[in-house]
């Protein structure tokens, strides 16, 4: 198996990389997926949230309101570092126990993962590092032309995430998703030969 850990900011277009990584092969596991499945009704979660945050962010059902949760965690800080501190352990603990269930085979395992932190690198056990990069400028346009995100939560949403300095300061690969489709397609091309050749060194070790 080799691991490697996937970041990128928010509208950088880390996830249509990861889309292209498991056409290609890979194994995803994805961060984001995983953080809906551990505030479900239930979830290790669920319980923490709702009483640090309050009945507010429930929708009729009695399911957590992503929407309702981002307006009262991102504006504010301290809300968002509890939101943080109750997610984050639960979901990074179902993505060790998915990891370790790929040791022993040959697979790539591609861990998805938006907030990467250095530390990730050794409790996850990666091989490689790759960032999904792009101007600040461009990921703002993407959020509000193709997500349809108000300015304002945009702009709220990127400056609540590292800064694109400090992601590629963590980087060993990096994917520029600065024009269209056809290129990103070109650049992933170009990132899975060097994954190849990365899982090849290793074997070969």
């Amino acid at each position: 198996m080799l691991a490697i850990g996937l970041t990128g900011g928010i509208g950088s277009g880390k996830s249509t990389v990861s889309a292209l990584l498991a056409e290609r092969g890979a194994v995803i596991i994805d961060a984001d997926r995983i953080a809906r499945q551990v505030v479900e009704p239930g979830g290790p979660a669920y319980g923490p949230l709702v009483e640090r945050f309050g009945a507010g962010i429930l929708a009729a059902d009695g399911t957590v309101d992503r929407a309702a949760l981002a307006a009262v965690a991102f504006p504010d800080p301290a809300a968002l570092a509890d939101l943080n501190a109750i997610t984050h352990p639960a979901v990074g603990l179902v993505m060790d126990e998915r990891r370790r269930a790929e040791l022993g085979t040959d697979h790539v395992v591609v861990l998805d993962i938006p907030l990467l932190r250095p530390e990730h690198r050794q409790l996850l056990e990666l091989d490689a590092v790759v960032v999904v990069d792009c101007p600040p400028e461009v990921a703002l346009a993407r959020l509000v032309e193709l997500r349809h995100m108000p300015l304002a939560d945009a702009e709220a949403r990127m400056a609540a995430q590292p800064s694109r300095q400090q992601r590629l300061a963590g980087a060993d690969l990096v994917v520029d998703n600065s024009g269209d489709l056809d290129q990103l397609r070109g650049e992933v091309d170009r990132l899975w030969e060097q994954i190849r050749q990365l899982a090849t060194a290793r074997a070969d070790a």
